[in-house]
Parts: structure tokens; C-alpha cells; sequence
């Protein structure tokens, strides 16, 4: 990996930067603290697969979150240094790696920035879906097994219905729930999942309009009001993962044995067998899709004032807080609930964290209706990171050549309105189907993380090729050689995850990702032959300072790229075909 490698020194680009934007483009209006308010979202995302990689993993779950955090803060710097290297482009490192692997292949390229965008864009239904859930919670309570009306019912019809006890006593709940819990405009089933057009999916639509109605102001309009939401959410975060800590210690017993579960969604413990390793390797590859997504925070860097200075800074810090929530968070979970309590049905949704929450700090019901706020407030702001970051991808993967021209267009505001439209569209038929129950949920979530990871691997290798390829550009940020050669590992073993673990989710959601990831061949061939006549724009190559046909014949990596992707493929496969349930 380092064969080729040239010392650079390690100074600031001398690339000149604009202080102001011209009519439709992005404005540089924000510094690293803004960047960091805008990506302070991402703590949240922990509220949606907490229960989920419980239920697959035990009382392993919280060595889980802690060993997923690590990698993804260690794959940070490499993204910080990549990063450097694009003073004015927006979109993340899915952008700046891009333009590492063009120079062997125009068709790997737009993957990255296609599959970075399809994994980060479904965190608007998702969240949605679970804010909606909360509001329901509060509008319509489900009533319980022994609510009156539930132990009524069952005294005039039980007698009537046939099957278990269990099966009656949920029939009954069904039938004394308030409608908006039942109601649906539409429902039908698409292939592996259900889509329907239920309270949750019209309550979540008003909320996804809510969060572009800020986003239409710009990144520093959106940052100042994430500054305040973020305050609100992440102070009580750090509370409630501090507070049972102080007041009931810590339940060891609820941290050992350290071995997997039998079987998903049962309590009983396993052994390290095929089976146990599946499970684990399953719950390592939902967590990524949280765990490291605060690389969104370079997503702004065309925004930047002084990006040099900024883009590092902005990384750096989200990444320290994210190491702080998705370590101390989820080691509180299990040691307040344990595992039999975090297999709660709704818990696992996660619209019953609210409730565990109040229940970790003796609260009672105002503490909880209290919670109840903070978590909306929590997942509106990682649906306003989302939103912010995956639209800037595909404005800039549009500017760059890889996407359709109209989503490059910008408001007054310097917002990509066009690309927060077509999100916005994406998304609600997503939430659809993220709304109709708790296996399509999880669906969705498996098949945006095969994105993630396709991502990740293609850009942590970016950063070797781009160390040989672009040695003479000057690095606002130069990586040390160890984490670089970490990040190269990680790719693979992120690989793993992906060819292991998606199965545990649902047995076709790595197929269905890799169909996803495939989409954009036909989109890009538009693209690049139709409307630019097989030309790249200038954009594209601009802050390496070389033209396209430079930038694309210096391809001094050799072979090796094309050998890593040979090498990432034949792991994917062999994973798959080894770890079975």
C-alpha cells in the first residue's frame, strides 16, 4: 500500500477560495463549529438500532457499539486528510474519493458517491417513522394487558376466538386500540416488505416537510437552529447515560458470560460458534451505519470559510462526541435493562426508549412526557444532519459529472434545493415502507448500510491511491502512515460485516443492496454520455490542479486498486458463503 508514496509537505492549499458565491451556488458562510452543530445529529442514530443489535447480540451489545465507535473514529483521519485535498467541493468523502478511483474506472466512481447518498438519505423516513411513532404514543395511547377495556373485551369474546392465550390477548388489544393506530389510506406488500400509507407515514411526511422548510435557508441557518436543537438533546444524553450510572452503579451481571446469543430475539446465550460469530458480525454491520457516520461532517467543506483550518477540526470534535455517546449510551442500556428488557418489542422499534429512558432515572410520567420531546427533538436532528449531508452529495456528485445536471441547481439561500427535493421525494415512498412494521424497517436499514459499506471500503482505499497519485498536492492534513494502513484493513473487515452480517437483518437485504449500488450505471451513462458527450466537467478535477486527461492518465497505483476491488469482491462472497445462522 505504500509503494509509491512521496513525501509532500504538509501546508495549505494554495487553491484560491472565494469569500462569496455567485447566484446558485454554495455559500461559504460557516466554520467548524458550525459543521459540527449540523453533524451533532448523528449521536441520535443510536435510538434506532439500540434494541435491534441487542436482540441479535446479547450481552455482547455494548463491547458492539465500543468496538464500532473505535473503527470508525480510527477511519476518521483518513477521511480528514482526503478531505484537505478538495477545498471547494461539497458532498464528503464519497466526492473526494470519487475522484481518487476515476483515474482506473468511470464506473466505480459514481458508486461511491451513489452508495454514500443511498445510505445516508433513508435516515429522513427512518427517523421520521420513529418521531411519528412517539407522537402517536402520545396522542393515542396502546392500551395494556390489563387496561379495563383490554380485560373487558376478552370477558365478552374470548371464549369465541380459537388459538393461545398470547394470540387472544393481542387480538383483543387490536380491538380496543384507537384507530389512529390502526387507520391506513393504503397498504400492499413489495416483494420483502410492506408499504403503508398509515397515521405514522402522513405525521412523518409533516415532519420531513418541517426539517426542509430550515434546510431552504442554508447550512448556516440550518446549523444556528441545530446548534440550539443539538444542546437540547445531547446535555440529556450525556445525563441519562450518566445518572443510573451514579445512582445504581453498574450490573455486572448483565455484561457476562460474554458470549453470543442461541438465536436472534431470545435471551438464552450461545456459544462462539458459526451461528454465534453470524450474530456478531451482524450487529458490527448495523452499527457501523451509525457508529460512523460523523464523517458527515466534511460533507461542507465548498461552505467552509477557511477550509484548511476547518475541515479537521470539524471532523475531529464530531468524532470525540460521537466516541462519548455511542460508548457511554448503549454500555447504560444494557446495564439498566439488560438484555431481556432491551428485547422489548418496543424498545427494539425503538418507540419505547422514551419510556426505558424515564425508567433508568426513577422518573415517572412528566419525566417521561419530558423524554418524549427530547427524543423527537433527537431524531429531528439527525434528520437535519441527514437531509444537509446527502443533499450536498448529490449536488456536488451533479457539479462533478456522476449525477443528472438538475441537481446541481442552488437557491438564493445557497441550499441545493433540487437535491433536497429529490431526497425529500425518495423519501417519502421509503417511509412508506419504513411505517408499515418492524421487518421492513429493518430492511430498509440493511440495504442503506450495503451502501455505507460499499462506500467506506471504496473511499478508505481513496486515501492510498490519492498518496500516490496526487503526492505533490499540498495536505492541510497529512495522515500518519499506520492509520492509513488501518484504514486499508478496516476496509476489508467492513467487507466482512457486510457479506456476513446483512443476512441477520433480512436473508435478501445483501443482494438488495448490491441491486441498489448497481442503479447507478444506467443514471451515470446518461449522465456522462447523453448530457456531457463522454466529457467530465472542469470541476471534477479542479482542486487537484491538473486537467481531466492528466488527472486520468496519472495512474501511478498500477494494478493495485484493481486488485483491491478483485480482493474486496472474493471477501464478500467467502464471508457470505462461511457465516450462516
Amino acid at each position: 500500500m505504500s509503494a509509491g508514496i512521496t513525501s509532500s509537505p504538509s501546508v495549505a492549499p494554495t487553491v484560491p477560495i472565494a469569500p462569496t458565491a455567485e447566484p446558485g451556488q454554495l455559500h461559504r458562510s460557516i466554520n467548524w463549529t458550525g459543521a459540527f452543530w449540523v453533524a451533532s445529529g448523528v449521536p441520535a442514530l443510536v435510538l434506532f438500532s439500540v434494541g435491534g443489535i441487542a436482540g441479535n447480540t446479547g450481552k455482547l451489545a455494548f463491547l458492539i457499539w465500543t468496538l464500532s465507535m473505535l473503527m470508525g473514529f480510527i477511519q476518521s483521519f483518513t477521511y480528514a486528510e482526503i478531505a484537505g485535498l478538495f477545498p471547494n467541493k461539497s458532498g464528503g468523502a464519497s466526492v473526494y474519493g470519487a475522484a481518487a478511483w476515476v483515474r482506473y474506472s468511470k464506473l466505480i466512481a459514481p458508486l461511491s458517491v451513489w452508495c454514500n447518498w443511498f445510505a445516508w438519505s433513508p435516515v429522513l423516513s427512518l427517523g421520521c417513522s420513529i418521531a411519528a411513532s412517539y407522537i402517536i404514543n402520545a396522542l393515542a395511547p396502546a392500551p395494556t394487558a390489563g387496561s379495563p377495556a383490554v380485560v373487558q373485551w376478552l370477558a365478552a369474546q374470548g371464549a369465541s376466538l380459537q388459538g393461545t392465550e398470547a394470540e387472544k390477548l393481542a387480538a383483543a388489544v387490536a380491538a380496543v386500540s384507537p384507530s389512529l393506530r390502526t387507520w391506513t389510506l393504503f397498504s400492499t406488500t413489495l416483494g420483502p416488505v410492506s408499504l403503508s400509507l398509515n397515521a405514522a407515514f402522513v405525521i412523518g411526511a409533516v415532519l420531513m416537510l418541517a426539517v426542509f422548510a430550515v434546510q431552504h435557508r442554508g447550512i448556516l441557518g440550518t446549523a444556528n437552529v441545530q446548534k440550539w436543537i443539538g444542546l437540547l438533546v445531547i446535555v440529556p444524553m450525556f445525563i441519562v447515560g450518566v445518572v443510573p450510572l451514579l445512582l445504581h452503579g453498574v450490573n455486572w451481571s448483565n455484561f457476562t458470560p460474554l458470549v453470543p446469543l442461541a438465536a436472534p430475539a431470545a435471551p438464552e446465550p450461545g456459544s462462539w460458534n458459526v451461528t454465534g460469530w453470524t450474530l456478531v458480525l451482524g450487529g458490527m454491520f448495523i452499527a457501523a451505519w451509525s457508529t460512523y457516520g460523523f464523517e458527515t461532517a466534511i460533507c461542507y467543506t465548498s461552505e467552509f470559510k477557511d477550509p484548511s483550518r476547518d475541515t479537521f477540526k470539524a471532523i475531529f470534535y464530531s468524532g470525540l462526541l460521537c466516541l462519548a455517546l455511542f460508548t457511554l449510551v448503549p454500555f447504560t442500556f444494557q446495564s439498566m435493562l439488560g438484555v431481556e428488557g432491551m428485547l422489548e418489542p418496543s424498545v427494539v422499534d425503538g418507540s419505547g426508549v422514551a419510556a426505558a429512558l424515564a425508567h433508568m432515572v426513577g422518573g415517572g410520567p412528566i419525566i417521561e412526557s419530558v423524554l418524549v420531546m427530547l427524543m423527537i427533538l433527537a431524531l429531528i436532528l439527525c434528520i437535519m444532519t441527514a437531509m444537509a449531508g446527502s443533499s450536498r452529495t448529490l449536488y456536488q456528485g451533479s457539479i462533478d459529472g456522476w449525477l443528472p445536471r438538475y441537481l446541481s441547481r442552488a437557491n438564493e439561500h445557497g441550499a441545493p434545493t433540487a437535491a433536497m427535493w429529490t431526497d425529500l421525494g425518495v423519501n417519502l415512498l421509503v417511509l412508506a415502507i419504513a411505517c408499515a412494521d418492524v421487518t421492513s424497517f429493518f430492511f430498509i436499514l440493511a440495504v442503506s448500510n450495503c451502501g455505507y459499506i460499499i462506500f467506506n471500503f471504496l473511499n478508505l482505499n481513496a486515501a492510498w491511491i490519492h498518496r500516490i497519485d496526487s503526492a505533490e498536492v499540498p495536505r492541510p492534513y497529512r495522515a500518519p502512515r499506520i492509520v492509513l494502513v488501518l484504514g486499508g484493513v478496516f476496509a476489508f473487515v467492513n467487507v466482512v460485516f457486510m457479506g456476513a452480517g446483512a443476512k441477520v437483518w433480512n436473508p435478501v437485504a445483501l443482494w438488495a443492496g448490491l441491486i441498489t449500488a448497481a442503479l447507478i450505471l444506467p443514471v451515470f451513462l446518461f449522465r456522462h454520455y447523453v448530457q456531457d458527450g463522454g466529457k467530465f466537467p472542469h470541476e471534477t478535477f479542479e482542486d487537484l490542479r491538473v486537467g481531466p486527461a492528466g488527472a486520468r492518465s496519472a495512474k501511478r497505483a498500477g494494478m493495485l486498486p484493481y486488485l483491491t476491488l478483485v480482493a474486496g469482491v472474493a471477501v464478500l462472497l467467502i464471508s457470505n458463503w462461511f457465516f450462516t445462522l
